[in-house]
């Protein structure tokens, strides 16, 4: 079998396009120019045939092999091209750096225009499909409200168009771009096989047939200069370490077949070895050792099943196309329709997706893998997206962090890197053309915050920083088997939080009291069908037995918002964080609340059921809940199954609503949870996820801290249990405050159990619980700057 491409280092994944009729929306803006070519003559309106594409494709390999300038070859491929379309202008423009189109070869417009009219990326018609990544088909240019004319190039009055991006590992390089003097509506065979012609130029770029400026594409601005660069925590935690981009970018060198059958039987073998692989990849003993994570591999394996998938590559070879150029343009079409949809599920599995066709490509060109040899032991792995069987390829002992373009907190590259605990920063815009392999680089989960090329004195801080964590761990390894108890004698709860059985022996390791809070959904989210009661059953038994005995509250589910099911169909909320969701569509779909109420009870026979619904907003919603549990106790009793010991039924106090009922709700339920993260934002009505927005409030805020000092006064004169499980249990100067207010009971990830235990063991609670009060009155924006003063005075390890 041939070898037919190389690794590009450059490269981080795949391109996408897709065609976009006359009627296509303008988006941002953009500009092309136009002009006329003295010989040409002008197209008749009439749709031109396409069924020459491939004689066009196979014109422009052929006269890649002949000697000549990069120049001499851009200005016979706008020829062919413009002649072999009926174009009066055909013009080809590289994106160089400063996000500027700079055209780079025409035929009909000016030739002293080339290297010399330069567009940016928010200008114009050419502009426009830059900025989108979409080309767009326009039967009357003049007409968009993106039009402009540019009088150096030449141009007359153009009234057609057809732009289309030239892409490369996911990122635009350019634009192609044709212009007729006639109106005329290019067809979708049209738009699609410019498309193909745009492929092909992409890979000539980038396999250096065709030598770019050396600021062309990602551009050297800022190359070597220290940068910060902000992102979103998806996994806390400091590292420092070295850049190692993600080399999965693969440069094809051949995009014609001579002969299709021999590409269809290639692509047969290519994928029978890339699914083996994936199951030597299940099969490992580490993999193995995953747990219920494990399940996130085993989808990803039944998208390698696919048979539509296949089926798109088989069809895109019988128009043409090698193998490996079929895998790329259905990886292009994949993106572009991914791009339009909303499900931000469906969104994340595209990183899945790209992930198996870079693998397929891998298997098609006969390229070795990502291997761990030639990788530095700090490495922090830089990417615009990864699949999780992705993360795995890289050894775990020397991945000090990852950072993403992309991501986000429910992807499942994220979930496997929170199981193996490795800092992820994602929508870090620009890390992948920014980072150079070998670059030093901080990456600051905690403040969401990437240092690229930091000097000698930031790295020492934050190594200081570093080591000082080292040496808090070892301490905080030694409380493990200490009560949580303050210096005046109050012993407060600790408890971690949890969504999948990996999660389960860090109950055990931290010297938590129990699990606070069990995000049932993680595990409906790994799969591709919803769970029936027979696995959901198997699934907290196993919980509860691992829990060895300590309490587990069992959160139902919690879906809809961030957090999207991919087999559920719904409605794309405008605000999905007040929308469709958790009890809400508990309630709305009975039959599936009470399956995992069945579940769950068959689950802790003879034990204790702690049983919370989650986004409760009024004390209606509760009692409707409560009944499908009794009747569901009542069911099973009635079959003879054996029931619970006890059942507690409580809500996560999220919503600031309940505050007003929560007299009659406190009558009502064995223990209230509260949620800080969406009461924080909805108390504040600030979307916790906006980057504009996430420093603006504090949760230390006196008017935020006297809400929940309502709440505990008012469990505690009702003698209801209550508890936090939000991430402002997880920090200990804010846990601090939550004891001041009143709260006993908190849960946390299981990290922070070791350092908010110190910090209670050097407390003396009741002087801080009779001055806190005062404080909520006043009108600052935050206590925290009085709240550490109190600390350090104090002598509260913080």
């Amino acid at each position: 079998m041939q070898n037919r491409g190389r690794i590009d280092p450059a490269v981080s994944d795949s391109t996408d396009a897709e065609p976009l009729s006359d009627k296509s929306k303008p988006g941002p803006s953009a500009k092309v120019p136009e002009g006329k070519s003295p010989d040409s003559k002008p197209h008749d309106g009439r749709s031109h045939d396409w069924a020459g594409s491939r004689r066009l494709l196979r014109l422009l390999r052929d006269l890649m092999k002949e000697r000549g300038s990069s120049q001499m070859k851009l200005d016979k491929i706008v020829k062919l091209i413009a002649q072999d379309i009926v174009a009066e202008v055909c013009s080809i423009y590289v994106l160089r750096s400063g996000d500027v189109l700079e055209l780079f070869a025409t035929m009909g417009l000016k030739p002293e225009a080339v290297h010399q009219t330069r567009l940016h990326v928010e200008e114009g018609i050419v502009g426009q499909v830059a900025a989108l990544a979409l080309p767009l088909a326009l039967s009357d240019a003049q007409k968009h409200p993106n039009f402009a004319y540019r009088p150096e190039t030449g141009e007359e009055n153009y009234q057609s168009l057809l732009g289309v991006p030239i892409q490369r590992a996911g990122r635009v390089i350019g634009v192609l771009a044709v212009q007729n003097v006639t109106p005329r509506n290019y067809t979708d065979e049209e738009v699609e096989a410019l498309e193909t012609v745009a492929m092909l130029l992409a890979e000539l770029f980038a396999g250096g047939e065709i030598a770019l400026l050396d600021e062309t594409a990602a551009g050297d601005d800022g190359q070597g200069k220290p940068m910060r660069l902000d992102g979103l925590a998806l996994n806390d935690g400091l590292a420092i370490g070295q850049a190692v981009p993600h080399t999965r970018g693969i440069v094809i060198s051949q995009v014609i077949a001579d002969d299709p059958e021999e590409e269809r039987e290639r692509l047969v073998t290519a994928v029978a070895e890339m699914r083996g692989a994936i199951d030597d990849l299940l099969a490992r003993a580490d993999i193995a050792e995953l747990g219920e994570h494990r399940e996130i591999l085993e989808v990803y394996r039944m998208f390698a099943e696919d048979k539509g998938w296949i089926g798109r590559i088989d069809e895109a070879i019988l128009s043409g196309l090698t193998a490996e150029a079929a895998v790329e343009k259905i990886q292009v079409d994949t993106r572009t329709r991914m791009a339009k949809v909303k499900d931000p599920y469906l969104k994340e599995r595209l990183s899945d997706l790209e992930d198996l066709g870079n693998r397929l490509l891998h298997h098609l060109l006969e390229l070795d893998g990502t291997g761990p040899q030639d990788l530095p032991d700090d490495m922090v792995l830089i990417a615009r997206n990864l699949g999780p069987a992705e993360l795995l390829d890289y050894d775990a002992t020397r991945l000090r962090a990852v950072v993403l373009e992309e991501g986000s907190p429910t992807a499942h590259v994220v979930i496997m890197a929170r199981a193996l605990n490795i800092p992820i920063i994602g929508r870090c815009r620009d890390i992948v053309t920014s980072a150079r392999p070998g670059d030093r680089i901080v990456v600051d989960a905690d403040n969401e915050q990437v240092l690229l090329r930091p000097n000698e004195e930031v790295q020492a801080t934050f190594a200081s920083t570093i080591a000082e964590r080292d040496r808090r761990k070892e301490i905080f390894a030694a409380t493990r088997d200490l009560p949580p108890v303050t210096l005046d004698g109050l012993r407060i709860a600790l408890n971690i939080n949890a969504g999948l059985l990996i999660d389960i022996p860090h109950l055990h390791d931290s010297g938590a009291d129990g699990i606070g809070l069990y995000r049932t959904e993680i595990a409906f989210m790994v799969r591709d069908t919803f769970p029936g009661v027979t696995a959901q059953t198997e699934l907290y038994s196993r919980v509860v037995e691992q829990a060895d005995g300590k309490p587990v509250v069992f959160r139902t589910l919690d879906v809809g918002g961030d957090k999207v099911l991919p087999y559920w169909q719904g409605e794309v909320d405008e605000n999905p964080a007040m929308g469709w969701r958790a009890i809400r569509i508990g309630l709305d779909r009975p039959a599936v609340l009470r399956q995992q109420i069945r579940a769950l009870l068959r689950a802790s026979q003879g034990g204790e059921l702690r049983i919370m619904f989650p986004m409760i907003s009024d004390v209606a919603e509760f009692e409707t809940a409560r009944a499908l549990l009794d009747r569901e106790i009542e069911r099973e009793g009635v079959k003879g199954r054996t029931l619970p010991s006890m059942v507690k039924a409580g809500v996560m106090l999220e919503v600031p609503s309940l505050y007003w009922q929560l007299p009659a709700l406190l009558d009502k339920v064995d223990f209230v949870s509260v949620g800080s993260n969406d009461l924080f934002q909805f108390h504040f009505a600030a979307d916790r996820g906006n980057p504009r927005l996430v420093r603006r409030y504090d949760v230390l805020a006196p008017g935020f801290l006297k809400l929940l000092h309502g709440i505990a006064s008012q469990a505690s004169a009702k003698q209801v249990a209550l508890s936090l499980c939000g991430d402002m249990a997880a920090h200990p100067l804010e846990a601090m405050a939550l004891l001041g207010c009143g709260f006993e009971s908190l849960s946390m990830p299981a990290p922070s159990v070791a350092p908010v235990k110190t910090m209670i063991r050097s407390l003396n609670l009741a002087p801080l619980k009779t001055l806190l009060p005062s404080w909520l009155e006043l009108p600052d924006h935050s206590l925290r700057d009085r709240l550490r003063s109190y600390a350090k005075e104090q002598g509260v390890e913080l």
